[in-house]
């Protein structure tokens, strides 16, 4: 019986790995279809790489994992349990990208060039996102310290109003500056030269339902299979899983790298990081308490120290090194070691 018990774990091991391979091939294929469509969108609105990296990428990138914290708000009601999960989704997903996708950008560019030349970027773009990233995230960590839920609510505002302005002062530098290249052709139209944007659009929803879909399997698979192999649970929680639903952000900007499109692909994560520290903390602001731990705050320190190394390199150099981002490995592999002795 015990040698059938585990035949059987190890069968289900077996299709937990092959989940996790098809999981991330089907992640791949999303992404792969979210950014050619996504270019021709941009090319269609006239827009630079800059906002088409920041916004239209970012957005659409982080909403699928936008929808957790929004559903564990809902789903619990008023208890903890559920402002401590959305929460920890909330603050995850500007850490994940700050530290892990920096490092991986940076291991990219180190792979397919094999130099650590500065990245061909449009440095006022990957500014801008950064300060309003500090910005943004030091005004929703820091109204964790507010005494009363009113003056919380009045944070929650300021952040929703400073993503109206980085969106509006995005698009007014980048519109009309969409370089003329050829783009690969869409596709769902292989044969259209200059395909509708109806056929843009249903590209775009087609790859996010690829890209959720396959980040959906990818954490249900590595849940039991890190569990059979004795990770503890509170570390998959903090650490395995949030990297399953950054993957979609982590696998666009390397493609972009491989194809030399630099600004859409540092663009894919600074955005997002704007995007994820600012409507996302305001809705949890406005939903709970709002009350993080030091583990959240150090999360939090973290992704902020990370995001200042390419930021001081833009503002004294005027470039990022591919080297520089490898530096976010270094904060995120900090944090797990402090989740390892909590």
């Amino acid at each position: 019986m015990a040698g059938l018990s585990g035949t059987v774990k190890e069968e289900k091991r077996l299709r937990d790995v092959g989940m996790l391979i098809l999981s991330l091939g089907i992640i791949l294929i999303g992404a792969e279809a979210f950014t050619n469509s996504i270019e021709w969108l941009g090319k269609k609105l006239h827009l630079g790489a800059g906002a088409v990296g920041s916004l239209l990428a970012a957005v659409g990138t982080a909403l699928p994992e936008t929808i957790v914290p929004i559903i564990a708000f809902l789903g619990f009601g008023e208890g903890t349990e559920g402002a401590d999960i959305g929460i920890g989704a909330i603050l995850g997903a500007p850490f994940m990208l700050s530290t892990l996708a920096f490092f991986i950008t940076g291991s990219a560019v180190l792979l397919f060039r094999r130099s650590n030349r500065p990245l061909k970027l449009e440095a006022e773009v990957v500014q801008r996102d950064l300060q309003f990233f500090l910005l943004v995230f030091t005004i929703a960590i820091s109204a964790s310290f507010l005494g009363k839920q009113q003056y919380k609510n009045i944070a929650a505002w300021l952040l929703i109003s400073a993503y109206i302005i980085y969106v509006f002062l995005t698009l007014r530098s980048n519109r009309g500056v969409h370089k003329e290249e050829k783009l690969a052709s869409l596709y769902v139209a292989r044969n259209v030269d200059d395909p509708k944007i109806s056929s843009i659009i249903l590209q775009i929803f087609m790859a996010l339902v690829a890209i959720v879909f396959g980040a959906n399997g990818f954490v249900n698979a590595v849940q039991p299979l890190a569990v059979s192999l004795g990770i503890p649970v509170f570390v998959l929680s903090l650490v395995i899983t949030p990297v399953a639903t950054e993957l979609p952000e982590k696998f666009n900007s390397v493609l972009w790298i491989f194809r030399g499109k630099d600004t859409l692909a540092l663009g894919n994560l600074t955005g997002a990081m704007v995007f994820q520290s600012s409507v996302i903390p305001a809705i949890g602001i406005i939903m709970t308490s709002w009350k993080l731990d030091p583990l959240a705050l150090w999360s939090a320190l973290l992704s902020v120290g990370s995001a200042m190394i390419p930021l001081v390199s833009l503002r004294r150099k005027g470039a990022i090194h591919p080297t520089g981002l490898l530096m976010g490995g270094v904060f995120y592999l900090m944090f797990i070691l402090t989740v390892l002795r909590y």
